[in-house]
């Protein structure tokens, strides 16, 4: 209660029927589809393929980085934007998605609110609340927000909630345990079989909460262990481990997640606990639901920063001939740093794995053509300060200065090439 408050715990039963059959339906569709994939991480300057498949939907033109590697999300049908998918029960599914979203970031909103409201009770009577009461159940069983998303908004404070809240992106994860040769054990409190080890989630708005459904597709043959000697969790059944960070003396949790269970990470739980994944014996989907940290992973910005860097080109008007508006040393530096952005931080990124969702959609294609042209440019660019620089009639100290740190972005940029070649 001291240690895991800031985990709410929703049962199935507390969920819409109507939104269970939408969501399980979209899993089960998209699995059907071969759209869930192993992603291939770096982990100390190695790759490894995750145990867990994957694909990411979200807002049109958001990315999501975990492990060195980004994904690019298949965008849920989204008003203004032109979105053709591969077959309409894709667009069904992904639809269905972005009702999950806006649900759960109504009833996480309620959940941070019910937690202040009773964090308020506690500071002036710690008699108010009952200690044997489970928190959890308590802000199930109460309201404290109209389900207009529209309203939920208006101090500073409540700002501040929705930005934590508004979730822009899910990440579905699918795995069969057994399928599987081999699986880690839990190290520290011997939980057994991990899907996804202990974690923190990365590349999240700072406080933001993390919103889970879990559908795992249990049937006769998989069924809860009533054995009264069992001891610890049942390996049948699938959990989500929880654990305080780099604290092993304070005992570990292990919650059941059963088929449409949700459960909520408030606040900061994502940054001072680590959480990890138990798996049972059946089929698992689950929708996590993040506020990715959008201040360098969106089109929108990307393309920004490319219009940047060619602010430091012009085109003579008589002879067409491109040439560099400035060589000063700043200059230089900011246009290769995106022109190494550009190259390794997304036309890489996606041409290594991004094009498998061409399975679902083929919405990246037009914006990845249009970084290659910028690209190109960039390259032009980085051609014109060669020869620059080559040029006698430059001040020494300003030629010096120029050279000292473009051959430092161009060593990381050769150094990077050959990486990726190998990859």
């Amino acid at each position: 209660k001291t240690k895991y408050s800031k985990l709410i715990f929703r049962k199935s039963d507390t969920i819409p029927e109507e939104l269970h059959q939408m969501v399980q339906e979209s899993f089960l569709t998209l699995r059907e589809h071969n759209c869930f994939f192993q992603d291939l991480v770096r982990i100390k300057r190695k790759d490894f393929l995750t145990p867990v498949s994957r694909i990411l939907i979200g807002n049109p033109g958001c990315t999501y980085k975990y492990l060195n590697t980004r994904l690019f999300t298949v965008p849920w049908p989204t008003e203004s934007y032109d979105i053709k998918y591969c077959s309409p029960q894709i667009r069904d599914a992904c639809k269905a998605l972005m009702r999950l979203n806006d649900y759960l970031h109504i009833e996480t909103v309620k959940a941070l609110q019910g937690q202040n409201l009773f964090e308020n009770k506690e500071i002036k009577d710690p008699a108010v609340i009952d200690r044997k009461q489970n928190f959890a159940t308590s802000l199930m069983e109460q309201e404290f927000a109209s389900k207009d998303q529209n309203s939920l908004c208006v101090s500073e404070d409540d700002r501040s909630l929705k930005n934590r809240t508004s979730y822009n992106l899910t990440l579905l994860n699918y795995m069969d345990p057994l399928q599987m040769l081999y699986l880690k054990q839990e190290p520290y409190f011997g939980m057994g079989n991990m899907a996804v080890s202990w974690h923190h989630d990365e590349n999240l708005v700072e406080r933001s909460a993390v919103a889970v459904y879990s559908y795992s597709c249990e049937d006769s043959s998989v069924q809860e262990s009533n054995e009264q000697e069992l001891k610890g969790r049942d390996p049948a059944v699938w959990h989500v481990g929880l654990k305080v960070a780099w604290d092993i003396e304070t005992p570990g949790l292990a919650v059941p997640l059963h088929q449409g269970d949700i459960y909520l990470m408030l606040d900061d739980l994502n940054m001072t606990h680590q959480h990890c994944v138990l798996a049972g014996l059946s089929p698992r989907f689950s929708s996590t639901h993040r506020v990715a940290d959008s201040s360098r992973g969106t089109l929108e910005y990307i393309l920004g920063q490319c219009e940047l860097a060619l602010q430091n080109l012009q085109t003579d008007s008589d002879s067409m001939a491109l040439s560099l508006k400035s060589l000063e040393a700043a200059v230089v530096r900011q246009v290769e740093e995106i022109h190494n952005e550009v190259e390794f931080e997304w036309l890489r990124q996606f041409w290594f794995q991004g094009k498998r969702y061409l399975k679902c959609t083929d919405w990246w294609l037009k914006p990845m053509a249009k970084l290659e042209e910028f690209w190109r440019k960039l390259e032009i660019m980085t051609s014109l300060v060669l020869s620059e620089v080559r040029k006698e009639q430059q001040i020494e100290e300003q030629r010096n200065e120029t050279i000292n740190c473009f051959l430092l972005l161009l060593k990381e940029r050769q150094k990077l090439r050959k990486e990726w070649t190998a990859r």
